[in-house]
């Protein structure tokens, strides 16, 4: 006796790399588990304004880098001026350049924004230790004094930039503190008497967004290196961490706009939110990364669409297996009930009902005037399938005639597999009466029904065309059931007498 060990790991590896295909799909790629699902983007437009002095022109501009964000779309709009982006160790940036500019320059960047959850800024490596501020004479012991004073309040680098937060924003500040504040802005304070303890910190721009906001104006945060972290302080209001819907455009610690040939110059920033569907931007994003070898959206979408159809045969399967092995319906042919399944989501159910058992009656009808003639079996089918388009045609007649334009959605019934239902039903007719008919065409429309109901379902839909993985779990549900050789459930009736002694 073979052993079943073999078979049972095969089994447990399908479950466990489909699921797992599936989920890292979801979590990696950002593909929803749910259709209909939508996420919140963000429109921003940045609007770069200068005097132009009539010399060449050249703007550099930093582009957002935040991990919270994921750039879906962006864009430039320049008449007149050469641009090129570029990557640089510390962030991307767009320049553009004129052989002159004169009088008032509008230059525009738009992108669009997708939240990633990623609120963390976790550091590339880490940063090397900075040298110490060189304060001048009239404020090196004032600083000495308030960071000596502090460091004893503290126990680790984040919490002396904690405490050194907090005490900028006291009610009762110190004298040396007002001093130093008097000549130094509180984000650049912050950062000298960190580095001069040797602590990483740097300048970043962020940006609120906020809806339907217009000329809004970057503001200046503090980044505090910690065990592999960037953690965000804000010196200004003494809070620390990211606040709702802030976007980090600069963390390049330098100039957010550089203009060389102009006077002037600003930016403004004008922000829109907006709701689109999880699944097209999961889409966009991929593109946007090169993502897609194993997906079909890289498919043209007429192969898109085709396979949408044929990836819902495992789900009809899957329903018979269960169906016919564990419950025990009787069906006419084994697969047929999930080619008129098929043909029902093309038609609707109710159609499709109709539709089937006008052209089976019709076909048995005609089939049993053909017995009558004791023609070979290829020509008697042959016979059929050519009947079968004739009443299929004059039923899509008479529905356009009547104006009833469900009907015509019959031609999408496989007519091949239709021929040799009722080549079957009349054979069986024939052998075992028209209640083995009734039985198994009974069965077969029920099992369709079913399959259909699974097979037209939204979410099943979406699992089986997003979440390929989902594929290699219902192989392997098939091939558990495969194993099963007990009692069927409609069997069980035969037992009733002996459960009533």
């Amino acid at each position: 006796m073979h052993s079943k060990k073999p078979f049972y790991i095969l089994v447990a590896l399908l479950f466990i790399a489909g699921i797992a295909a599936s989920v890292y799909r979801g979590i990696e790629h950002n593909v929803p588990f749910l259709p209909g699902e939508q996420v919140q983007s963000w429109a921003v437009d940045a609007k770069v304004s200068f005097q132009g002095t009539g010399e060449p022109a050249e703007v550099t501009f930093s582009l957002p880098n935040d991990p919270a964000f994921e750039i879906l779309a962006e864009n430039a709009t320049s008449p007149g001026y050469g641009m090129s982006v570029t990557q640089t160790d510390s962030g991307r940036q767009v320049t553009w350049s004129t052989r002159e500019a004169i009088g008032q320059q509008d230059l525009y960047y738009k992108v669009t924004l997708v939240p990633t959850g990623k609120n963390e800024i976790p550091a590339e490596q880490a940063p090397e230790t900075p040298q110490a501020y060189n304060w001048s004479a009239t404020e090196k012991a004032a600083a000495e004094q308030v960071m000596s004073e502090i460091w004893s309040r503290s126990a680790t680098n984040l919490s002396f930039a904690q405490q050194l937060n907090k005490s900028f924003n006291a009610t009762e500040r110190s004298q040396n503190l007002e001093l130093l504040l008097t000549s130094n802005s509180r984000p650049d304070l912050f950062i000298r008497m960190l580095n001069s303890k040797g602590i990483p910190a740097k300048k970043v721009s962020g940006l609120f967004l906020e809806d339907q906001r217009r000329r809004q104006q970057l503001s200046n945060y503090v980044e505090v290196y910690h065990q592999g972290q960037w953690i965000i302080f804000n010196p200004n209001d003494g809070t620390q961490g990211r606040p709702d819907n802030l976007l980090i455009w600069d963390r390049t610690a330098k100039s957010t706009l550089d203009v060389v040939g102009g006077v002037n110059s600003q930016v403004n920033f004008s922000m829109l939110q907006d709701t689109r569907s999880a699944l097209a931007t999961s889409i966009d994003m991929l593109k946007n990364k090169d993502a897609l070898d194993f997906s079909l959206y890289q498919l043209p979408l007429e192969e898109q669409s085709l396979f949408k159809g044929i990836l819902l045969i495992p789900i009809g399967v899957l329903m018979v297996v269960f169906l016919r092995v564990i419950i025990g319906i009787k069906t006419s042919g084994t697969f047929m009930p999930v080619l008129i399944a098929l043909a029902f989501i093309q038609t609707t159910l109710l159609t499709g009902l109709i539709g089937f058992l006008l052209i089976v009656a019709f076909g048995l009808m005609i089939r049993s005037y053909l017995s009558d003639l004791n023609l070979l079996l290829i020509s008697r089918i042959s016979a059929v399938i050519i009947v079968v388009i004739g009443i299929i045609g004059l039923f899509t007649l008479l529905s356009y005639k009547f104006g009833l334009s469900e009907g015509l959605t019959i031609t999408f019934f496989p007519m091949i597999i239709l021929a040799w239902t009722i080549e079957r039903m009349s054979i069986l007719w024939e052998e075992e009466g028209a209640k083995e008919v009734m039985v198994q065409g009974g069965g077969s429309l029920f099992v369709a029904t079913l399959a259909y109901l699974a097979m037209s379902a939204t979410w099943v839909q979406h699992w089986v065309f997003n979440f390929l993985g989902i594929h290699l779990v219902i192989l392997a549900t098939v091939l558990l059931m495969g194993q099963y050789t007990g009692y069927k459930l409609l069997e069980l009736r035969r037992f009733r007498p002996l459960a009533g002694e």
